[in-house]
């Protein structure tokens, strides 16, 4: 003899609904029924169709007869609309899942002998044990359509030719190419030249902001943590500043300063019998200048941090230590560099991926420049970042931007759990779990 719970569970997964109207929960199997029938009657054609958009990306081009201009198939739109109907398509499976599992636990249910529950009860237990879970379910929906709709677009069109000036809607089609547009991108030297001196300058640049704001950081903190060193707070708060003040203002400020014809840095050098240097307009001064107004930026955050974290160490370890003859440089090195490291490795992790995308002080400084002939759509100080948005928004170079965007993830996340892994803090907390 078959369980109902068995029965139940097949009948819902032949149709929506079926289950629990063999379970005699009525209400709750017309729902799931009505749910079911609407969609097959009014989106069955929309899904069909935006599934051929998506595959197709569209077959019919813009033509023009006279004056008059017929529209054809936006390749873009269809494959929006595709991964729209897509995604709602997988969250349909996933109701379809609960559906079948609500069919197979009321038939447990029924199996035990217990009668199951009515609607009334149903909602009742709905509200008292799966409050969090309705609470979620808005999440839920805006995650799919506002991240992973992007996502998936923004992965897709690596795939597509989607770039300028002969694949861009709605005067052509963009077609699917596969790896073609990865493959061009190692090699075919126009790319691939910009690509490995991009790519190469990003690593120097993620590494020497990084390190540099860091230590920075960290000689500040010893200084203002020494015992000798009166009025800490004044000094916190001076050094806070270059961080406090918007990052936008500052960098405007400081291109003005290192302007090469009318900076008044340059004007000073001068003034003094020294020659003006090119801050901005030669590859080496333009890469230091932008190392060092980060530094600049960023130590602030990192002296905080790490002064926070220094007043938290027991004294009673330094006082040791010194009976034990240990010198002030062997105090730090024993004592305070591994608790600072210890609390802030997590974080000094998430700031190279942060550099490593670092877009406003780049773009805003030099805008990438000085100019690199040997380079496509991109200067000598360009980091894969603002390369991507000069590709995108100043040269419509879609597929190869998205394929760029692609290995920085790949980059950026390896780089990082490999780090994370070899953190710690995070091997104590596997410990502690």
């Amino acid at each position: 003899m078959h369980s109902k719970a068995k029965i139940g569970a097949l009948l819902s997964f032949l149709f929506m609904g079926l289950g629990q109207i063999y379970h005699r929960q009525f209400i709750k199997g017309i729902l799931f029924l009505v749910l079911e029938v609407y969609l097959l009657v009014f989106w069955s054609l929309p899904f069909r169709w935006a599934m051929w958009g998506l595959t197709t990306l569209g077959e019919t081009t813009q033509q023009r007869k006279g004056f008059e201009v017929i529209q054809g198939d936006h390749s873009i739109f269809l494959l929006i609309e595709g991964i729209i109907f897509l995604i709602s398509f997988l969250l349909f499976l996933w109701i379809y899942y609960l559906n079948v599992r609500d069919a197979y636990k009321v038939g447990k249910v029924r199996d035990q002998g217990i009668q199951p529950n009515s609607f009334k009860a149903t909602l009742k237990n709905m509200w008292e044990n799966g409050f969090p879970y309705i609470l979620l379910t808005p999440s839920i929906l805006f995650t799919a359509f506002l991240t992973v709709l992007p996502l998936l677009f923004g992965i897709l069109i690596a795939f597509t030719n989607y770039s300028g000036p002969n694949h861009l809607p709605p005067k052509s089609l963009v077609d699917w190419v596969g790896f073609q547009t990865f493959i061009d991108l190692f090699n075919m030297k126009t790319w691939s030249n910009t690509f490995y001196g991009v790519f190469s300058w990003t690593i120097i640049w993620a590494i020497l902001s990084t390190a540099t704001t860091f230590f920075v950081g960290l000689f500040f903190a010893i200084l203002i943590n020494n015992k000798g060193i009166k009025l800490k707070r004044f000094w916190r708060g001076i050094f806070i500043l270059p961080w406090a003040i918007p990052q936008f203002i500052s960098i405007l400020i400081m291109r003005n300063l290192f302007n090469g014809e009318f900076g008044p840095i340059n004007q000073y050098l001068e003034a003094i019998g020294l020659a003006a240097i090119p801050w901005l307009s030669d590859p080496f001064w333009a890469k230091f200048t932008l190392v060092f107004i980060n530094m600049w930026f960023g130590f602030p955050y990192w002296m905080i941090l790490m002064s926070g974290v220094m007043t938290t160490i027991d004294k009673s370890l330094f006082e040791a230590a010194e009976v034990d003859g240990a010198s002030p440089w062997q105090r730090f090195r024993t004592i305070t560099m591994p608790i600072v490291m210890f609390s802030t490795a997590p974080l000094l992790i998430m700031a190279f991926a942060g550099n490593f995308n670092n877009f406003n002080v780049i773009y805003l400084m030099t805008q990438g420049n000085p100019v690199n002939v040997n380079y496509s759509y991109a200067g000598s100080t360009d980091i894969l970042i603002t390369w991507i948005y000069k590709m995108t928004l100043e040269q419509s170079q879609f597929a190869m931007a998205s394929v760029v965007s692609i290995l920085i993830f790949f980059v950026v996340a390896a780089f990082s759990v490999w780090n994370f892994r070899k953190t710690r803090a995070f091997k104590e907390e596997d410990m502690m779990s």
